[in-house]
């Protein structure tokens, strides 16, 4: 009976463990609980530079969404294509969030939303080009409704082959929440072009007035 220890007569051998260890009880306790998060997750699931590439990457495709979407509501009077512009506006605003914790949480510096769908991003599949932006902001009514359907399947079929790129990239994707998000990105978008090759063709082949 005398090798039974009671709870309170182990607490100074626990304290004088702590101390053997120092500072690995402290780095835990003063990381904020997100960062803490995010290293637990990052150690079991690994990120590569194919994973920031990608989330920095789709911040400005999706940047360059919004900016198409939000063309819609003085150029149209498409009660269907407003939807479909709000609704991509929300869920992408969204997805930007998603992905700018995601690269600030590992040290990554993040470009502005605002100044994410430009410069070194123009060359990402589906970006339009500076014409086609001009020659949409430029457009109204039908016409602005063909295009806008038109050139925004572009820019969804490009989402999907960047994550057709990621996942045949050795090594990327790992971490949960790349995987996850590229995985949501290509149903949704797949399934968004199917509604919108619908929506177009209703458009193009819808009889004009005389």
């Amino acid at each position: 009976m005398h090798c039974i220890r009671s709870r309170h007569s182990l607490l100074p051998l626990v304290g004088l463990l702590v101390a053997i260890v120092p500072g690995q009880a402290s780095a835990q306790g003063n990381a904020p609980p997100v960062t803490a998060r995010a290293r637990a997750d990052s150690a079991r699931y690994p990120y590569t530079a194919a994973d920031i590439r990608f989330m920095t990457g789709m911040i400005g495709h999706h940047a360059q969404a919004i900016t198409m979407s939000e063309l819609a509501p003085s150029r149209t009077d498409n009660g269907a294509i407003r939807t479909l512009a709000a609704r991509i506006i929300n869920a992408q605003r969204d997805e930007i969030a998603i992905m700018t914790r995601w690269l600030r949480e590992r040290g990554q510096v993040v470009a502005s939303a605002d100044h994410a769908g430009h410069d070194g991003h123009a060359m990402m599949p589906g970006m339009l080009t500076p014409a086609q932006l001009q020659e949409l902001t430029a457009a109204r009514g039908r016409e602005f409704d063909r295009l806008y359907l038109r050139l925004m399947i572009q820019h969804h079929e490009g989402a999907v082959t960047m994550v057709t790129e990621l996942f045949g990239t050795d090594g990327a994707a790992q971490d949960q929440t790349v995987f996850r998000f590229a995985s949501d990105v290509q149903v949704d978008q797949r399934t968004e072009i199917a509604r919108m090759q619908r929506m177009l063709a209703a458009i193009l082949f819808a009889p004009t007035a005389p």
